[in-house]
């Protein structure tokens, strides 16, 4: 008689070859560590093979625990995609969305009221935190969908927009003449902070980090205040903000993506429905002219 895989056993297995280890995946598949170790010991039975090596306390793969993930990554999203499509007729539940506060002003009005248009009766849970804190709460399965700043190729995010990084004043004031240049960043974390400060520092002009902040709105007030200069993408642009260039003696900062980023190891309709209206939504917003 075939022996068949559990798909349970097959998501914890994912789970550890995608965390690195037998204690992340556990919190991810919300297990304790002793019924993950289990779960894969069952799955070595069943499969008559060993997949990882060490007695299964490690998540280095055998080759015969190579050859399994593939087909794993198969049967659990055919599985998930059974269930969505059958689930998808009427949806309803929570779905949580992780966006960088920056993004926010910008994205969310038309991807939520479309959204919330096709599918009343779903609730949506917003968290506005910096790219960072969105990847890892996706790790530990506390959102489903998160949309980021496209910074590690190693991440499997789908790059659903491109902008370009500006330095902005306020249009009122003439703060980009000061040296030191006195700059509104975001935290040491932020790639925006990192590449402003590189592009200055290749320039070399002077300069130094006056606010600090992982809000946006605290970053603008520093800027109309004429306090500061920052930088924002051209999505991020806000009336009273000009744009500083080449005449002005700023360098050309680079372009970034924005990507969306998924909880591997908790697929569903809800998530699958939400990806979609946040990528006809970037997809269909005209590029932000400078004022």
């Amino acid at each position: 008689m075939t022996t068949l895989l559990d798909s349970d056993q097959l998501k914890t297995f994912i789970a550890i070859v995608e965390t690195g280890s037998f204690t992340r995946a556990a919190e991810v598949v919300h297990k304790t560590q002793s019924a993950v170790s289990m779960q894969m010991k069952r799955l070595e039975e069943r499969l008559g093979k060993a997949i990882f090596a060490r007695d299964g306390r490690a998540s280095k793969l055998t080759e015969d625990g190579e050859r399994l993930l593939d087909y794993a990554q198969r049967i659990v999203k055919l599985n998930a995609e059974a269930l969505n499509t059958i689930a998808s007729a009427t949806l309803s539940g929570r779905v949580r969305l992780g966006v960088p506060d920056d993004y926010a002003d910008r994205y969310l009005p038309e991807v939520m009221a479309r959204f919330s248009r096709s599918h009343p009766e779903v609730e949506l849970t917003v968290l506005c935190e910096p790219t960072v804190q969105l990847v890892e709460l996706i790790d530990i399965g506390e959102l489903d969908l998160a949309i980021v700043t496209h910074y590690d190729a190693r991440r499997q995010t789908e790059v659903i927009r491109r902008e370009r990084l500006l330095w902005v004043t306020s249009n009122r004031h003439s703060t980009h003449h000061e040296s030191p240049l006195p700059l509104a960043l975001g935290p040491s974390t932020c790639v925006w902070r990192k590449a402003a400060i590189e592009r200055l520092q290749a320039a070399g002009r002077a300069h130094r980090i006056l606010y600090t902040s992982r809000n946006a709105g605290a970053i603008a007030a520093a800027v109309f205040s004429g306090l500061a200069v920052s930088v924002v993408p051209e999505s991020g642009m806000r009336p009273g903000m000009r744009v500083l260039g080449a005449p002005e003696n700023f360098p050309a900062l680079p372009a970034f993506d924005i990507g969306l980023l998924r909880n591997r190891h908790e697929t569903s309709a809800l998530a699958d429905a939400l990806a979609t209206h946040i990528v006809q939504g970037l997809d269909n917003l005209t590029d932000v002219a400078a004022e």
